[in-house]
């Protein structure tokens, strides 16, 4: 929808192109697409069996890392960092004219 409005991609545009390539095998053609594919596909991969993980041994640790992260994440330099990463993809996805 960003991209149909102001014709520049978003930082997300190619993640989906980017997750079938991995699923495909090609690594290459996913960082290409747009790299945080590879976290997509970390996260489609280990999210459900930690889930699982938890519902069968009646803990929230899945719960708790999302906590944690969040508070990791809220730190001036990681932010910091976090947004430089997110802006240099979209100057990626912006140059490569995705």
């Amino acid at each position: 929808m960003f991209k149909r409005i102001t014709t520049i991609p978003c930082p997300s545009c190619g993640s989906t192109r980017s997750v079938l390539a991995l699923l495909k095998g090609d690594l290459s053609a996913a960082l290409v697409w747009n790299p945080f594919g590879l976290i997509l596909v970390s996260v489609m991969l280990i999210s459900p069996i930690w889930i699982l993980f938890d519902l069968v041994t009646r803990q929230d640790t899945l719960f708790r890392a999302f906590i944690n992260s969040e508070k990791f994440l809220k730190q001036k330099k990681v932010a910091i960092l976090a947004i430089s990463i997110v802006l240099l993809n979209w100057i990626w996805n912006i140059y490569k004219g995705l």
